[in-house]
């Protein structure tokens, strides 16, 4: 499912959006049992703003998928910065606990833009 992305109207100014979308659901590769997470997006934008719906669309696709915490978040993060192409995007994902342990995985981008000149 892919990730659809409007214009956004003041991309010469840096402003942060924050995202959440706490019914997210993916499958544990190693017993088939069902993840639950909350997922929490900040992001920078550049150009392009993140259409709302399709990433709900997005993250609902992870429904049957078999992936771990780790891959999870982290495909999540590639595919946000293909599709929108930020300045800055952060990914966290805090899953519920699951046999006494919960997870929380976080990942990051910057783009090269953004990166102090030396």
């Amino acid at each position: 499912m892919p990730i659809e992305v409007v214009e956004n109207k003041y991309p010469h100014k840096d402003y942060v959006v924050n995202i959440e979308f706490p019914e997210f659901t993916c499958v544990c590769p190693k017993t088939g049992l069902p993840d639950f997470a909350t997922i929490k997006i900040e992001y920078t934008p550049d150009k392009l703003l993140v259409e709302l719906k399709s990433l709900k669309l997005y993250f609902v696709s992870y429904r049957n998928e078999g992936s771990f915490h780790e891959t999870v978040i982290n495909k999540i993060l590639d595919d946000f910065v293909a599709a929108c192409q930020p300045r800055k995007a952060k990914i966290i994902g805090e899953f519920n606990v699951r046999g006494g342990i919960k997870t929380s995985v976080t990942a990051q981008y910057l783009s090269p833009t953004q990166y102090p000149k030396a």
